[in-house]
């Protein structure tokens, strides 16, 4: 269009913008932005939305959100749209909290959200995992009755699901008068995540029986249903049926669902038979399954040589070292182990540190493994004291074999109960009535220590403590877990 002299207007550059937004590439988005500026239609409010919207979806670290926010701040006039569209980016490179923040700021401005604004901030709240701003978010929409389409509903239904309360994320599906595939698809993925797999696969059914024709992300849903419900034959029954009755190749993503599920039933040598079978090459999260596996049921010089391979295929991947650690102590060589402590220390590599999120009066708190940033720091600390003491009159034991570090087992033990969940817990005890539920979540695997510990916790303090890890939903409840199993 240039070379030919046709030179473009206000209407032409929303279409170019959302073509760069496609492409991703944020060099060429800000050569596409200069052009704009250069034929001076920078001021236009639908090129500048769509500009926030352009920068939003470019890779590029977080380079492509910082400069969304950039031309958001500078916009003279904005709209709806506007504020939409960076709420909207914020949320797709997981600050749901900048999220949370700037829509509280354009409640303040007085600018009225529509349904794609709220899609926006319920997933921002279902990032958090912050299920009482949900909660509100709900009634704000009915307050200011803004339309209730299916995308929203949608959201409602997938917020509830992962903030904890799938009983209501059912309940509202229940209600709605049109479905789409996502509705089944929320619902079914709900119901995985808190291990109530037989639910998982009546709505499979149900589904089925309603004329809805299953797409591959269904099957992601339901087969990750059958692993952490053990049902191990009717998921390779599903599995073979995704090809066979509704020809959809299974991708990388089903083939993990089978090795979890396989490896969750202690089936590791049928586990590894099905990988090496493979049409296509496992990706390193299915060998990283493999090797919990091998760890949790025996199988450690297996384990070992797995990961081995994974560390000369992903020399620079730390998780993997973690892995190997976690092997040898399982061995007790523990010369190994510190072996690679060290081969991770030259590399400059770390373990990804864990963090804890709860909400609490509608304000969301952050805990890092020994943070001691919280105001209430001392307190929180002697009341991790406090349960300790009484966990191990309980008769609980510590999973010292998953420090790191070379020390000795007080020095171990020190070490886990300055875990992050342990930090929120005592945090949840100090600020929460006697008997009230406890809502944590994790943006790591819950370690096996911290698991055990929650159990006894919840039975010692008389708490329903549920925990959103990295996986799926924990239930604790006096004294037990609703997993099937953990390894």
């Amino acid at each position: 269009m240039l070379e030919r002299k046709k030179l473009p207007n206000k209407f032409t550059y929303p279409f170019v913008l959302k073509a760069c937004a496609g492409i991703g590439d944020l060099n060429l988005g800000k050569s596409v932005h200069g052009s704009v500026m250069k034929f001076g239609f920078g001021d236009e409010v639908n090129v500048q939305n769509t500009l926030v919207h352009m920068y939003c979806c470019c890779r590029g670290g977080e380079g492509g959100i910082e400069f969304a926010r950039k031309v958001f701040d500078e916009m003279y006039k904005s709209d709806s749209v506007s504020w939409s569209a960076m709420i909207g980016g914020y949320v797709r490179v997981g600050r749901s909290s900048d999220a949370i923040n700037l829509f509280r700021e354009m409640q303040i401005k007085g600018v009225c959200p529509d349904e794609i604004t709220m899609v926006s901030v319920l997933s921002a709240c279902t990032g958090l995992g912050a299920l009482e701003l949900g909660k509100w978010v709900e009634s704000y929409v009915e307050k200011e009755r803004i339309q209730k389409n299916v995308e929203l509903s949608n959201a409602l239904i997938d917020m509830f699901a992962k903030c904890g309360d799938v009983d209501k994320a059912t309940n509202l599906f229940r209600s709605l008068r049109e479905r789409n595939i996502v509705s089944w698809t929320s619902v079914i993925g709900g119901l995985a995540m808190h291990g109530r797999g037989v639910e998982a696969v009546a709505v499979f059914e149900e589904m089925l029986r309603s004329g809805v024709t299953p797409d591959d992300v269904v099957f992601i849903g339901l087969l990750s249903a059958c692993s952490h419900s053990g049902l191990v034959d009717k998921g390779k029954r599903y599995f073979d049926s995704m090809r066979k009755d509704f020809g959809i190749v299974p991708k990388i993503e089903h083939y993990g669902c089978m090795v979890d599920m396989l490896c969750r039933a202690g089936l590791v040598k049928e586990a590894l038979e099905f990988v090496q079978e493979m049409p296509i090459d496992p990706n390193p999260v299915v060998w990283r399954t493999l090797i919990n596996a091998c760890r949790a049921h025996g199988e450690l010089k297996l384990g070992e040589k797995i990961t081995r391979q994974l560390i000369r295929n992903e020399p620079m991947h730390e998780s993997n070292y973690v892995l190997l650690s976690n092997i040898y102590a399982k061995m007790s060589d523990w010369e190994k182990k510190t072996r690679i402590r060290e081969a991770m220390d030259m590399k400059g590599m770390k373990k990804i540190p864990g963090s804890t999120m709860i909400e609490l009066d509608n304000e969301i708190y952050e805990f890092v493994a020994g943070d001691k940033s919280h105001a209430q720091s001392k307190e929180i600390y002697e009341m991790v004291d406090e349960m300790g003491k009484e966990m191990k009159r309980a008769g609980y034991i510590p999973t010292t074999t998953e420090v790191l570090l070379d020390i000795d087992d007080e020095d171990k033990e020190d070490t886990l109960n300055r875990h992050s969940e342990k930090l929120a817990i005592a945090f949840a005890l100090l600020n929460t009535p006697p008997g009230t539920l406890i809502r944590i979540v994790k943006n790591l695997r819950v370690c096996d220590d911290c698991h055990s510990a929650t159990k006894f916790i919840s039975k010692i303090y008389n708490r329903e403590i549920v925990v959103r890890d990295r996986n799926r939903f924990h239930h604790f409840k006096n004294g037990l877990c609703s997993c099937r199993d953990f390894w």
